[in-house]
């Protein structure tokens, strides 16, 4: 199905290409197929958190400036080259000469237009926030594009890269696949693109396809054979996997970075007390949760952040989480009588998703903070609900990011004297001052528990034996090039 033909032929052939598809069963005869869980892909600018199945296909036909390669290293996108100057507050980027799919030269200008109204004031695209550093962005040329900051970000190239900054024209981006309306069907989007043959003046085709699916049907895809690759699976839907048999190896899992844990939400509840938020933290068994999940190398996490952030310091654990909860329980337990009495004891309902992943989180906290003496239950859809949960993957390596989430314009539960160091934190020039600033801000979230950490974000894909270029990543976000080229050496 993968051929090298010559430029004038292409056409020629992407048309025999869709005659071709059109009689085509499941399996499609060697076309990867790649089902990302959850609904349909649909490509539109982003004015909430995206779905797994939208980030997918921004991520590979709406290309930005910049794109992650397999193993979420930056490489480029419609930028070809970059620069970043010595003191960080200046990136110019020289655009690779390109057309949008209806022919129309893609310019400097009008690339700065769209990145000024993703990120301004008024703009829905969830990522706007990150981004309070950029102070212009200016075409020097028609080909050269600077973008000014107020202050050094060295992780905005990350942030540019992440598929809410992919670039839509009328519904269209510029790749690296193009999105062939007339050979989608049956809710499967054809990809295409144009590879360059080395040291040949020649062109390959290279295809694929994509659909959502609900996760039992994905993984049945798979086990069939006739799926190269599902992606977009997270804590939730793991145990519908597990449940399978998959063949050995296909299950990966990413070291994903971010927040996987509960926020309060209700102020003048029971949880607007730091105290009784320590005593909830301090009671989760993290590592039996972790061990009911089953993921590989998931570690227990007690602190807001993480590792190897941008504040150039590893966050320190709290003192109690050294100890095992056998040996503290009969304080917390202590604890609890004096806070509520031996009488009464509070109800505690917490906001979760439906899923199975979901329900061995309810049954943890739900046997844990019972041996207080509190009864938990899970808060119904709109309802009242005390704690929620955010699972979340960090676009950046920025320390900013994590601690934003409980600025006191977005969380019920705050302090204002957080507030008042992250907006230092954003104003200052001097690295060093941010990540004090920074690092001072995230003892003091963990000190009154206005987040009660459990591990980081779990993200998994399954991926076939016929698919070499596969990499976890720490942003879960994955590279459909070059998917076709391993069907080619296996004879599929």
């Amino acid at each position: 199905m993968l051929n090298t033909i010559r430029r004038p032929a292409l056409a020629a052939a992407l048309a025999a290409t869709l005659a071709v598809l059109s009689g085509c069963d499941g399996k499609s005869e060697g076309v990867p197929q790649v089902i990302v869980i959850g609904a349909q892909p649909r490509l539109a600018e982003p004015a909430k958190a995206m779905s797994a199945g939208d980030s997918v296909l921004a991520d590979s036909v709406a290309q930005g400036l910049v794109r992650f390669d397999a193993r979420g290293q930056v490489e480029p996108g419609l930028a070809e080259t970059w620069n970043v100057s010595d003191d960080g507050l200046s990136y110019i980027f020289r655009l690779a000469s390109t057309k949008w799919p209806e022919g129309r030269k893609v310019t400097a200008e009008q690339v700065a237009r769209m990145l000024r109204r993703k990120i301004a004031s008024g703009s829905r695209n969830p990522l706007r926030d990150t981004f309070g550093a950029v102070d212009e962005i200016v075409a020097m040329t028609d080909r050269v594009l600077e973008i000014r900051l107020a202050q050094p970000r060295p992780h905005l190239l990350q942030l540019l890269a992440q598929p809410e900054m992919g670039l839509i024209n009328d519904q269209r981006g510029t790749g690296p696949f193009l999105l062939d309306s007339a050979g989608s069907k049956d809710g499967r989007l054809r990809l295409v693109r144009e590879v360059p043959v080395p040291d040949e003046d020649e062109m390959r085709q290279e295809q694929l396809l994509l659909s959502g699916a609900a996760v039992k049907d994905a993984v049945a895809a798979f086990i069939d054979g006739g799926v190269e690759l599902v992606l977009g699976g997270t804590f939730n839907d793991l145990p519908v996997v597990q449940a399978e048999k998959v063949p050995r190896g296909a299950l990966r899992f990413d070291p994903a970075a971010g927040l996987f844990g509960l926020m309060p939400v209700r102020e003048g509840g029971l949880v607007d007390d730091p105290q009784v938020r320590q005593l909830l933290s301090q009671s989760i068994d993290r590592q039996a949760l972790i061990d009911a999940l089953a993921v590989p190398g998931l570690l227990p996490r007690s602190t807001v952040l993480e590792p190897a952030l941008d504040t150039g310091a590893d966050p320190v654990a709290p003192e109690w989480s050294a100890v095992p909860l056998t040996e503290r329980q009969a304080g917390l337990v202590a604890a609890a009588a004096r806070m509520f009495g031996a009488d009464d004891k509070p109800t505690l309902y917490v906001a979760l998703p439906d899923g199975p992943g979901a329900d061995i989180l309810f049954n943890r906290l739900k046997q844990d903070w019972g041996a207080l003496g509190i009864e938990v239950q899970r808060a119904e859809k709109g309802g009242r609900a005390d704690l929620t949960l955010i699972d979340e993957v960090a676009p950046a390596t920025s320390a900013a990011w994590y601690l934003r989430h409980f600025r006191c314009d977005v969380a019920v539960v705050c302090d204002v004297e957080i507030d008042e160091m992250l907006a230092a934190a954003r104003n200052t020039a001097v690295l060093d001052q941010r990540s004090a600033l920074l690092t001072e801000a995230s003892r003091k979230v963990d000190a009154q528990q206005l987040f009660i950490p459990l591990a980081a974000p779990i993200r998994w894909s399954l991926v076939s034996s016929r698919v070499t270029g596969f990499a976890g990543n720490r942003f879960a976000i994955h590279s459909l090039t070059g998917l076709e080229q391993p069907l080619l050496r296996t004879g599929q």
